[in-house]
């Protein structure tokens, strides 16, 4: 009795899981699978045509043509290296093969979407995909790829036979191949949703894995930015979604029948269309999506178009849906194939099974299971880690380049990637734009690829096909000497801050990604590999602030020995463009005994002219030239005058100076009220001279005194952008 039920309540769920349920066909959820699956194909070809000759053509990024004969060296002979980047490249990778390839790949999607020759269409998908995947390397870094590669290698023989199949009748779906097509959905859903647990990341285990998802996604939406900032309930709600999709939903879909299945497509279904929604993950939903529907059967399809009365559906749908035995074949395919399916099955149990053991790089990069080099880069039997882990933060590579010796520097603008802090990105899936998908996937990595320096110094040549990657040129004119690739931090906005300013996005300098390249005066293209190259490479084009950076290098002595004279000579040139630091460094040259060319009089008219300009440390130097009467006559007035300018932009010893000027009544009114005020605010800055003159004269006066000078400090640190004292 007891070994009835559990055989009705369990091993008949999965029999109809696997295909064996009497009276059930599949003629339509295999029909509408497989147009799914050729309308991914159709995008993947699509951009193959679009990105594929700029990623691997000749003169492209990374050339495939290079990566054939590396590989040959490399494995020690064209077979060894053929397992390691199988691909019709090997013939031949120029422009035009790239191109013929491509359209390749493109017929035989719209013939697998047409239901051409499905079979062999597949077959061609799958060639063609997996060369190129072959050859992208970097751009190949997700696992998008590695699951159309392994949705196309089992719907081969999923597919109808034939030229012109139609639903197949001829060729119904035998159990092991509709089992197969079945189990890989099954390991994509629980695989994700398991190696999410065993991931140790904290904000899966936490539940805070919606509050960062959004905003590290690929391309967020305006959707993804309102998500982002809903309450954390909301994501709570998110993340229960997402494991009931990928570990509930599997175990239902096999152990609770079609009321299982059902669940299983509906909550697959809601968690795909919303990450598509949000976060513009390419064409990876869409073919999830898909794939979810091979769950179908014909009469659940039938059973719907009755629940919503759809009277002429639901009667084309029993009518097509009849039950026919599948034509014999020679009992040496049917055993080739279930041999080569099982095959396909064992191998990917055994990747799922290491990845959790070992960990996914200690096993691509084992040394003891030297066998798996023999089918991993055909990368058609994976194990499905689709977002185990999370880099918290969203961090990006930019492109600027500058024609001016660096005194101005212009972005290279993605179209779509975030990078300008008032733009959000459109809904673009289920294209899938694998030039800028990749820009992200580098910026986060822990080590630096030679794959960012090679675009920069391919903007530097002006390739036109680089630049095309590209929303504009922003160098159309006048082409850029100097190119730069920068880091940065990207993180959301909250509502107040997009009201207020419109931005959706706050941006932070990180570092430089690479060293800098340049145009030399011999018309080649070098890395500036310091900062002091870097710096005199900007001078000799012109830029005063590199101008000045080196005056004062070789006036301190960083540039090796004190050299006054080459000081004064960048100090020169910098000052002729009206750079205030560099008069101000002048005035600072004059005035050192040890300059050939020591000058009062030249020290205080460089110091003037950069005080004009409102330089504030020449505006102090102006001050105390005054107050002394050093290279101008001594004038109070003058010094105090210029000692407040300075004060007023936060300059802590004009701050001081002016505090002494007020308490002394020099240049000004006694006022020792203001004294405290101006003595406070240099404090504030550390300084501990006015820390002393402030505590004295505070004792001296009364407590009201001391509460106006607060008040008046306060109210000067509020103009000069300094933050107010604590009461």
């Amino acid at each position: 009795m007891v070994l009835q039920k559990w055989k009705k309540y369990l091993f008949r769920p999965i029999r109809e899981f696997c295909g064996l349920a009497e009276g059930a066909t599949y003629f339509w959820p295999r029909w509408i699978v497989l147009r799914a699956v050729g309308l991914v194909y159709v995008l993947i070809f699509w951009n193959a045509l679009t990105e594929a000759r700029v990623l691997i053509g000749p003169s492209g990024i990374i050339p495939a043509e290079g990566l054939m004969p590396h590989l040959t060296n490399l494995f020690g002979g064209p077979v060894a290296a053929f397992f390691r980047a199988p691909s019709v490249f090997w013939l031949g990778a120029g422009d035009g093969a790239i191109l013929f390839w491509s359209w390749v790949g493109m017929a035989a999607a719209l013939a697998v979407v047409l239901n051409l020759w499905p079979r062999l269409a597949l077959s061609v998908c799958w060639v063609v995909f997996l060369s190129f995947v072959s050859c992208y390397a970097i751009f190949s870094s997700t696992q998008m790829d590695q699951l159309m590669l392994e949705v196309a290698l089992l719907c081969i023989p999923f597919a109808p036979a034939g030229l012109r199949p139609g639903l197949g009748h001829d060729s119904p779906p035998r159990p092991i191949v509709l089992f197969m097509v079945r189990w890989l959905l099954i390991r994509v859903m629980f695989e994700s949703g398991l190696f999410k647990l065993l991931s140790g990341d904290p904000h899966w285990r936490e539940f805070t894995a919606m509050d960062i998802m959004y905003e590290t996604a690929p391309f967020p939406t305006i959707l993804g930015y309102v998500d982002h900032n809903l309450p954390h309930v909301q994501h709570l709600f998110e993340t229960a979604l997402t494991f009931a999709a990928e570990l509930l939903a599997p175990v239902l879909a096999i152990f609770a029948g079609r009321r299982g299945r059902w669940f299983a497509i509906i909550t697959w279904t809601m968690l795909q269309a919303g990450i598509q929604l949000t976060a513009n993950f390419g064409w990876l939903n869409f073919a999830a999506f898909g794939l979810g529907l091979v769950l179908l059967d014909d009469q659940m399809l039938a059973g719907l178009a009755k629940r919503l009365r759809l009277r002429r559906w639901h009667e084309r749908l029993q009518a097509k849906a009849v039950p026919v035995t599948a034509s014999p074949r020679a009992s040496w395919r049917l055993r080739a194939l279930r041999v080569a399916l099982w095959l396909h099955f064992g191998i990917a149990m055994y990747d799922a099974v290491t990845v959790v053991t070992l960990g996914q790089a200690s096993f691509s990069e084992d040394p003891n299971r030297p066998w798996h080099y023999a089918y991993m880069d055909f990368r058609s039997a994976n194990a499905y880690t689709l977002y185990a882990t999370f880099t918290p933060d969203r961090v990006g590579v930019e492109f600027t380049g500058s024609n001016d010796g660096g005194v101005t520097w212009r972005p290279y603008l993605y179209p779509n990637l975030p990078q300008q802090t008032d733009r959000i990105c459109g809904f673009i899936a289920p294209r899938f734009l694998r030039f800028e998908a990749t820009m992200q996937v580098v910026a986060t990595l822990p080590e630096r690829t030679s794959t960012v320096p090679l675009i920069a110094l391919k903007l530097l040549e002006r390739d036109p096909r680089i630049i095309a990657l590209f929303e504009n040129d922003p160098f159309a004119e006048r082409p850029p000497t100097m190119m730069r690739m920068r880091r940065y931090q990207l993180k959301f906005t909250d509502w107040a801050t997009w009201r207020e300013t419109g931005d959706y996005w706050t941006k932070t300098y990180l570092d430089d990604y690479a060293p800098m390249f340049y145009i030399d005066a011999s018309g080649r293209i070098t890395e500036a590999r310091s900062v002091e190259e870097t710096m005199r490479v900007q001078a000799e084009q012109g830029n005063p602030a590199a101008q000045n950076y080196l005056g004062s290098a070789h006036m301190s002595g960083q540039a090796g020995a004190r050299d006054l004279i080459q000081a004064e000579r960048w100090f020169l040139l910098a000052a002729g463009q009206g750079f205030a630091g560099a008069e101000h460094n002048l005035g600072v040259l004059h005035s050192d005994p040890a300059f050939a060319r020591y000058s009062r009089t030249e020290a205080a008219r460089w110091f003037a002219r950069a005080a004009e300009r409102g330089f504030a440390p020449a505006q102090y130097a102006m001050g105390w030239l005054h107050e002394q009467g050093l290279g101008v006559p001594q004038n109070p007035s003058q010094a105090a005058k210029w000692y407040r300018a300075a004060a007023e932009q936060n300059e802590v010893n004009a701050q001081f100076r002016l505090g002494l000027c007020y308490y002394r009544g020099l240049g000004v009114r006694r006022d020792e009220v203001e004294a405290l005020a101006w003595f406070t605010l240099a404090a504030r800055q550390g300084d501990e001279d006015a820390a002393e003159n402030a505590r004295v004269l505070a004792q001296q006066l009364g407590n009201a005194a001391v509460a106006e000078a607060r008040e008046r400090a306060d109210r000067y640190a509020s103009l000069s952008g300094a933050a107010p004292t604590k009461p």
